[in-house]
């Protein structure tokens, strides 16, 4: 019989607020050259995770129904890649495989510095936005870790390693509780509501955004209209409005429109609105390729955007998505973690990931900024489209300075709040 791993993936509490600042978006790496920027070891698994995170989105798709969908792919990936420093032989092939991780094109060792470099740009201090993302390991006192393992999540993870007394499970259930409350600045709140019996030690991710809109919505525009559940029902949401100039695209191979809404500190949003009935179209065309073609073929061009407020969270049983993706073994007796502790034989029991997201005009601060924008004069143009998120639609939020995709989501009803 094995003693149990408890593997945490925790989330994230995101706040998208507009606070009008008038610093610029930051350069991204990809004003570097192009073959330089695509042999850091940050690039290369950004590939992997945007992969992963479009397999993961249409798992959870199946069994969502007509449900919000929320989630942070980053997050379950650095807690998996983490792990995967103790994992062995066939576990630790499935892991890689699950992950998207090749090991025709990257070593072991460049995985673990890819997400290395990802924790350091994130959480770097002088960032206009506010982004941290950080890791623990929460480890029973009877448990002793294996030298190397602690060494290498320590190096590569910056991972907290945090004494506990699972025997005392109430005591350590408020202890991880506690601690992940106080990284989500109180957005994620009593989380864990039980261990295993036998949990010998808990592994924690958590991602924290708070966003300000480079063009902030004026709350006076916002109004009370109708979201389109679907043909023949309706909810009321505060619509929010702007009429100014955003990067658009429209495809019309998957019948969508696709805008860009930037916040302060190089991190962008992508709103996907498919055309009613075509949403199942646009999800199952979500690939890494899709969205790579969407942001090449973005032009400014000036839109009268509605966009509802909403307030919505997801929570996901990821050890049974990831078994319905193929990777069972580390839930498994066969489980081979043994670069873990020294002889104990361990196995997660338990993987659990939640994310909430917040979207709204602006941020309770008052500012004054006065801008002139001035725009060339132009030829007669066709009067600017109207795109309205008044059905449902996509949301994907992307740090442009790792090229990771931090959250996705699908969002069905703006109003409803259900985890």
């Amino acid at each position: 019989m094995k003693s149990a791993l408890y593997l945490c993936l925790l989330l994230l509490g995101l706040q998208v607020q507009g606070q009008q600042q008038e610093q610029q978006i930051l350069h991204s790496p990809e004003d570097q050259s192009q073959a330089e920027g695509e042999n850091l070891p940050h690039v290369k698994i950004a590939s992997s995770n945007a992969n992963f995170a479009f397999r993961f989105y249409k798992q959870v798709r199946e069994e969502a129904g007509n449900k919000n969908i929320f989630f942070s792919p980053l997050s379950i990936s650095t807690a998996f890649a983490m792990l995967s420093l103790g994992a062995r032989s066939n576990t630790l092939r499935e892991l890689h495989k699950g992950l998207f991780f090749k090991q025709t094109e990257m070593e072991e060792q460049e995985i673990h510095e890819g997400f290395q470099h990802v924790l350091q740009l994130l959480n770097d201090p002088h960032r206009e936005v506010q982004l941290n993302m950080g890791n623990a390991l929460f480890i029973d006192n009877r448990l002793k870790l294996l030298e190397k393992f602690l060494d290498d999540v320590t190096n590569f993870y910056y991972s907290e390693a945090i004494s506990s007394n699972f025997q005392n499970s109430p005591e350590a259930i408020k202890e991880i509780n506690k601690y992940l409350e106080r990284k989500t600045h109180g957005k994620i709140v009593d989380l864990v509501k039980s261990l295993d019996p036998a949990t010998m030690m808990v592994l924690v991710n958590y991602i924290f955004f708070k966003g300000s809109w480079e063009k902030p919505f004026n709350n006076l525009n916002t109004r009370d209209r109708d979201f389109f559940l679907d043909a023949n029902n309706s909810v009321k949401v505060k619509m929010m409005h702007q009429e100014k100039a955003f990067n658009i695209h429209r495809d019309e191979n998957l019948s969508c429109w696709v805008v860009e809404i930037p916040y302060t500190g190089n991190v962008t949003s992508l709103f996907v609105l498919p055309e009613e009935g075509k949403m199942k179209q646009v999800e199952d065309a979500l690939l890494k390729e899709t969205v790579s073609n969407w942001m090449e073929s973005l032009k400014k061009r000036k839109i009268y955007l509605d966009l509802p407020k909403f307030s919505v969270s997801g929570s996901y049983d990821v050890k049974s998505l990831f078994e319905k993706m193929g990777m069972t073994e580390v839930f498994s007796d066969q489980a081979d973690l043994s670069g873990v502790a020294e002889e104990t034989l361990l196995k997660v029991s338990k993987a659990i990931h939640k994310a909430t997201v917040d979207v709204r005009e602006n941020g309770t601060e008052a500012s004054a900024v006065t801008m002139l924008e001035i725009t060339p004069f132009s030829l007669p143009f066709p009067p600017p489209p109207r795109i309205h998120f008044n059905r449902p639609f996509l949301i994907m939020i992307i740090d442009k300075t790792t090229h990771n995709m931090l959250f996705m989501g699908k969002i069905v009803n703006p109003t409803a709040r259900e985890d």
